[in-house]
């Protein structure tokens, strides 16, 4: 019998998806209406693999290289492949999981669906709450 949290049991449901063809400014735009800090971008066919833009990277690829929204596309600057997580990964095990591979946030996945999204601050706050 299972005892401990899962990763899919601290995760946010909030996925959002957005096309790769689209602006950053639309990413941008989706991501303050969701309130979220991070969209996926699906993979256009069976042999691609999904994306993943993240507000860091608008900053960085387009804030600061002085580029505007507008001329900018979602593909540009996200993270393919994207890096995911196991839904029944031990909870105790993925900060140092993201940690090892130097990443905040990350899509969860079971049965090659993602189910949601963990942050690397949800692991303070659970262990505020505990």
């Amino acid at each position: 019998m299972e005892d401990f949290k899962k990763a899919k049991d601290i995760a946010s449901d909030k996925l959002f998806y957005i096309d790769g063809l689209a602006s950053a400014r639309d990413a941008a735009e989706l991501m303050k209406e969701k309130n979220v800090r991070v969209l996926l971008i699906q993979k256009r066919n069976n042999a691609d693999a999904n994306g993943i833009v993240t507000v860091n990277d608008i900053i960085k690829g387009v804030i600061i290289e002085g580029k505007t929204l507008d001329e900018v596309s979602v593909y540009e600057i996200m993270t393919k492949p994207v890096f995911s997580i196991s839904a029944h990964l031990n909870v105790k095990y993925v900060p140092r999981l993201m940690h090892n591979y130097n990443i905040n946030i990350a899509p969860i996945e079971e049965n090659g669906k993602y189910i949601g999204i963990i942050d690397y601050t949800q692991f303070l706050f659970t262990k505020l709450e505990s």
